[in-house]
């Protein structure tokens, strides 16, 4: 019973049940608050892409989210926990001290020069594991493109919506979309930074960008690690295509497949980008 409720009379255990009642609403409220205040904030400082990367990349099966480090042997099993921020990984460092006490100069070149089942992967950029790339440019912006490979995998089935001039993109986030009748892919956007240049074809990309002060880049990938990531891709695409019920061959009389989509009609190519693209 409540106070101001016929029948009431203060006693001891009144007392210490409206104690409690008020304590526990108290901390509900307070709760509500403070998850309040910290959603606008993160609205306001623009943290909603990394709140939805983090679930969207808990979400994704194992084989999506190897460590970087297991596709150069330098672990043989090992999944990534940071959401591919490799700067926050205390491993991370180590691992490269390793890898650099222990490979030859000459077969790190070799390595990155190598092509993967005629895919084009050159080695003056870095590459992000949602198969966009990111390259230097002398003036200090970066350019920004989708590989070889992300570009067979939709072929002419879509339409690129490009961000816009003046764009802040955040690593992780949607960068652009490509539309494909009713479906629509979404591609990561690799970096930090302000779009200067929407739509950098001149460049061989898709944008360039000016970077965010501090941009932190540890988390692509470049040298001898391309290879052998590209290597698990086609793993991936070809287990993506067996759940579909569907078979694929990377090469055609010799060459390889430039619009894998029309290669292979019969599966449902937007479970396949889902998987390929990062986005469960």
């Amino acid at each position: 019973m409540m106070p101001g409720v016929d029948g009431f009379s203060w006693s001891a255990g009144h007392l210490i049940f409206l104690c409690l009642f008020f304590a526990v609403a108290l901390v509900i409220a307070a709760t509500m608050t403070f998850a309040l205040v910290r959603a606008v904030q993160d609205f306001r400082q623009r943290r909603a892409g990394a709140i939805l990367w983090k679930a969207d990349f808990d979400d994704l099966p194992g084989r999506a989210r190897t460590c970087r480090h297991e596709f150069t042997g330098e672990v043989k099993h090992r999944t990534c926990g940071n959401g591919f921020e490799c700067g926050k990984c205390a491993a991370h460092d180590a691992f490269l001290k390793v890898r650099a006490s222990s490979t030859c100069p000459t077969e790190v070149q070799r390595a990155a020069e190598a092509g993967v089942y005629g895919f084009d992967m050159p080695a003056d950029r870095m590459y992000h594991r949602g198969h966009t790339w990111v390259r230097p440019e002398p003036d200090g912006t970066l350019v920004v493109g989708l590989d070889d490979f992300g570009s067979r995998l939709l072929g002419g089935s879509g339409v690129m919506e490009l961000p816009e001039e003046g764009t802040v993109l955040h690593v992780n986030d949607t960068a652009c979309r490509v539309r494909a009748g009713r479906s629509a892919v979404r591609i990561l956007s690799p970096v930090d930074g302000e779009v200067v240049v929407a739509g950098a074809a001149d460049a061989g990309g898709l944008f360039r960008v000016k970077p965010t002060p501090g941009t932190d880049t540890r988390h692509l990938l470049q040298g001898e690690e391309v290879r052998p990531w590209m290597l698990r891709e086609i793993e991936r695409l070809e287990l993506a295509l067996a759940a579909e019920g569907a078979g694929l061959s990377l090469a055609d009389g010799g060459e390889v497949v430039r619009d894998l989509p029309a290669a292979c009609p019969e599966a449902d190519w937007n479970d396949v980008w889902s998987e390929m693209f990062l986005e469960p």
